[in-house]
């Protein structure tokens, strides 16, 4: 029944009636498509299934809603393990999780707000880039999440990496730093598992030319500790040829965890043995090829020296 036919029945029939005709008539679940969001809705979910794309609309609703009950059911009870690898924090299992989450976010004002602003993947693990405001944690974050899911759509695994430059904190690495990471859980496979593999050996390499030939020719690559930004594959090349050699994902360093699907993903790698930071992370979009169309990567460069983190800045300026 359309619209125009309600019109012609409508001056017949009663209002209740005529209310029940309309919920009919109403495409199911159109009101709850409809709700507004809690947080701004900016994420691009193009790289993303529809499945990925609920599973973090579950989690990040109740997360800037404040409820904690809604936001547990969300990860795995048997098995899960969150790590912050730039502060250092680990909650282990399902009740140190929920003891966070439930101590601190029915106090939060209503601006501390958790949304995702990319969504990379599908509904067995995704690279989400997602923003906490300050008022959540007291420093605005911008993060880089690998999560993988289980079989029922919980996350078992869920790794945040952010910039403390960035956000107006200095870290630092402490004896109680985590070990295990469960690098062995969750990990993707096929296309972009391929990439990451074959991306990360080039930038081991120090080969800024097979590095770059993996990207699409309009390619972005981002730096999000340096806030730097290269677009182009041409441009990006001569850009990791002067980078690479100080990158703390160049020479000597390995990758850990892939997560994602053929439209795009993410990986975590082990920083090179000098560097300050001991991980990242890397998002990656894939275009229809499997070319990188954008990269996004983040460390932590609180780490670094002032001077050491003003030399790699300035190595985007072209000579």
């Amino acid at each position: 029944m359309d619209r125009r036919a309600l019109v012609r029945i409508g001056a017949g029939f009663p209002l209740a009636l005529l209310l029940a005709l309309v919920a009919v008539a109403l495409p199911a679940g159109r009101s709850r498509a409809q709700e507004p969001l809690p947080y701004p809705d900016v994420a691009d979910v193009s790289h993303a299934s529809p499945g990925a794309v609920a599973q973090f609309r579950a989690f990040f609703v109740p997360k800037s809603e404040h409820h904690p009950k809604a936001l547990m059911d969300r990860f795995a009870h048997d098995h899960v393990l969150y790590i912050d690898a730039t502060s250092g924090g680990i909650w282990p299992n399902w009740d140190a999780l929920n003891a966070i989450f439930s101590g601190f976010l029915p106090k939060a004002p209503p601006a501390a707000l958790s949304y995702p602003l990319r969504i990379y993947g599908d509904k067995h693990s995704a690279l989400v880039a997602f923003e906490d405001t300050p008022q959540l944690f007291g420093h605005e974050l911008r993060i880089l999440g690998a999560v993988s899911f289980d079989k029922d759509g919980r996350v078992i695994r869920w790794m945040d990496y952010w910039d403390g430059r960035s956000s107006g904190a200095k870290n630092s690495i402490g004896p109680k730093y985590p070990a295990d990471f469960h690098d062995d859980v969750g990990n993707a496979t096929g296309r972009i598992a391929d990439v990451a593999a074959r991306l990360q050996q080039a930038f081991s390499a120090g080969d800024a030319a097979a590095a770059a030939a993996l990207f699409s020719p309009d390619a972005t690559y981002e730096d999000m500790a340096l806030h730097s930004q290269v677009l182009g594959r041409l441009a990006i090349k001569r850009y990791l040829a002067r980078a690479l050699a100080t990158a703390p994902f160049g020479p000597g360093a390995s990758l850990a965890h892939v997560v994602g699907s053929d439209q795009g993903g993410g990986y975590e790698w082990h920083a090179v043995p000098s560097a300050p930071m001991r991980r990242g992370n890397t998002a990656l979009a894939l275009d229809g090829a499997g070319q990188i169309t954008r990269l996004t990567t983040v460390y932590d460069s609180s780490l670094l020296s002032d001077a050491d983190y003003r030399s790699m800045a300035q190595l985007s300026i072209e000579p």
